[in-house]
């Protein structure tokens, strides 16, 4: 995505993503990291310009919104609070004079190593926690719910995105965020089988929809329950 500047009529300043897709319209979502837009590629800046100067007050408002509930930054420190599946566990940090592989039990997940007071050392280290687990929990999930709806993929690999939760090309490959594993068991069942169904159709389509019900009847609810978990899940 490329990160663009705009005027409003009154001096203000803003700064979006954009992202150019084979689409017909322009779609705008306020996302943890500001505005998001995905527009056609061939429109042109200026139409796309005035597309977004039309939506002015609209954008304001979300992103007072925003603003108005942002989550904290996570502190990389010892009890801070940290999301597993839907559930909170506690970070439990313990000076070592060498640097132990990660614990977790039940709701603890414990380091040990000699620089617990460096937060980007912290960070690091659990975060490539998160991604070991999320890839043999995605793993799993896919491989259930594609016998389920019939159909094969080629790979999984995990995002970093900040904007999408996953996505699925021509190639079968699909990519989920790490992130996801700290959301509910039943939203990221939701995410998996969205990108699942893209295998049948590549396109949001009615058709594409109603793949979906066909393994996740439940997916507008979902969805709903996943906007509402996404600040939560970018706190990290």
């Amino acid at each position: 995505m490329a990160e663009q500047l705009l005027k409003f009529a009154d001096g203000e300043i803003i700064t979006y993503s954009l992202e150019r897709r084979q689409r017909r319209t322009v779609g705008l979502k306020i996302t943890q990291n500001g505005l998001v837009i995905h527009a056609p590629r061939r429109i042109s800046q200026s139409q796309l310009d005035d597309i977004i100067l039309h939506k002015a007050d609209w954008i304001r408002k979300k992103l007072a919104s925003l603003h108005q509930h942002k989550i904290p930054a996570m502190q990389w420190q010892d009890s801070e609070q940290l999301l597993l599946l839907g559930s909170p566990i506690t970070l439990a940090l313990e000076h070592n004079a060498r640097s132990k592989a990660v614990e977790y039990t039940t709701g603890v997940l414990q380091l040990a190593m000699p620089n617990i007071e460096d937060q980007t050392a912290v960070s690091h280290k659990v975060i490539q926690w998160y991604k070991k687990q999320a890839l043999a929990d995605f793993s799993r999930r896919l491989e259930i719910f594609s016998a389920k709806l019939g159909v094969s993929f080629k790979s999984l690999t995990l995002s970093n995105a900040k904007s999408r939760w996953g996505s699925c090309n021509s190639r079968k490959e699909i990519r989920l965020n790490w992130r996801l594993l700290q959301a509910p068991p039943h939203i990221i069942n939701y995410v998996v089988c969205h990108e699942l169904a893209h295998l049948k159709e590549m396109n949001h389509s009615a058709k594409f929809w109603a793949t979906v019900a066909n393994i996740y009847p439940d997916y507008k609810q979902a969805e709903k329950e996943l906007k509402a978990w996404s600040p939560k899940l970018h706190a990290i």
